[in-house]
């Protein structure tokens, strides 16, 4: 286990040091952790505890971050560490991010080894995911300034519970992100997450209006919990009015996991409604996910109604848009990111694992 100095603490001057990476404001002796169990007080400084060490490496398709508008059909090599800072009681990665055994962390995988490795597999980008990297900034960062250095791209997979100062150096150095939109209330956000939606509409709003990071939001719907009419309505006219119409929302099946293994699986029609309800707000792009319904998700020309991309989970079929992503049928711009003709990647999860060059 690597440890390496962290950024964004403070000394309190009573023997414990004050982390400043999050709302959580953890305060730790010598020997204590954090709440996320990776940022630790060693020595009379804040450490990462985690530095170099993965849960481990697998090259997945990029929709399955999920971004269904950023090089759409590549692969992308993701990766995570443990930990977490918040609680989700449905977390489904749980067991790698409420994990507090490092000792089930990879071998040392540097960020050079991890941008020549995403080369050498042909990945055209590098996530950041299974847990939020958010708590292993410093990592994170190194990583995606040794992918730019190669011509790599990055990805962040967050739920956006970061403080104004961490938030604005975390997010320079990434391409894309995905950020977890959980709820629209802070009631759910303290009863089931022990977070703040405050924090994560904050983040959503720097993204959008400070960054050039292309932005995907998920809403894991959970039967009797966050899955009503009004809320969706609620979060959908926030998201086109704040965010705009253009960017995406996918609406996600949640499966009995973790702490919430009394709830049932998500119904078909609750996630049709919920896009529906995006789609009355003026949100363009709507997806369902985690299941299959090829018509709901896919993309649709917002300007002409042309299938420009078919989408059924993780697989690509049509293909109507130029090199740069333009409708073929009206010439109108599809939002996202697009370089070139698709990726065939398709629906492989490949495990890769990550050494340094011969």
């Amino acid at each position: 286990m690597n440890s390496v100095a962290a950024r964004y603490w403070h000394d309190l001057g009573d023997g414990r040091l004050q982390c400043d990476l999050c709302p959580r404001h953890c305060k730790v002796r010598d020997g204590q952790r954090g709440l996320c169990f990776v940022r630790a007080a060693e020595a009379g400084r804040l450490v990462l505890a985690t530095y170099g060490r993965s849960s481990g490496f697998c090259i997945d398709p990029i929709e399955k971050k999920p971004l269904n508008h950023f090089l759409p059909g590549t692969p992308v090599l993701s990766f995570g560490t443990a930990g977490c800072n918040l609680t989700c009681k449905f977390c489904q990665n749980w067991d790698i991010s409420k994990s507090r055994d490092l000792d089930r962390l990879q071998s040392p995988a540097t960020p050079e080894m991890i941008a020549e490795t995403a080369l050498r597999t042909g990945c055209r980008s590098v996530a950041f995911t299974y847990n939020d990297p958010v708590i292993f900034l410093e990592y994170a960062v190194d990583t995606a300034r040794a992918c730019h250095a190669r011509g790599l791209r990055t990805v962040a997979v967050t739920a956006g519970h970061i403080n104004p100062e961490p938030r604005r150096e975390f997010f320079a150095h990434m391409d894309a992100a995905n950020v977890d939109l959980k709820a629209f209330g802070e009631d759910f956000y303290r009863e089931f997450c022990t977070g703040s939606l405050e924090t994560v509409k904050e983040t959503l709003i720097h993204l959008k209006r400070e960054t050039d990071v292309w932005v995907e939001i998920t809403d894991l719907l959970i039967p009797g919990a966050n899955d009503g009419a009004d809320e969706l309505d609620a979060m959908t006219r926030w998201v086109a009015s704040e965010l705009g119409p253009d960017v995406p929302m996918h609406f996600s099946a949640f499966h009995p996991d973790w702490r919430m293994t009394d709830r049932p699986r998500t119904p078909h029609a609750t996630l049709v409604r919920a896009r529906d309800i995006a789609r009355a707000n003026g949100i363009r792009h709507a997806y369902l996910g985690n299941v299959h319904d090829l018509d709901r998700d896919s993309t649709y020309c917002h300007a002409c109604g042309e299938r420009t991309i078919g989408r059924d989970w993780y697989e690509l079929s049509d293909w109507r848009l130029t090199d740069d992503g333009r409708c073929r049928a009206c010439g109108t711009r599809c939002a996202g990111v697009f370089d070139g003709p698709p990726g065939a990647w398709g629906a492989k999860r490949v495990p890769v694992r990550v050494a340094a060059p011969a």
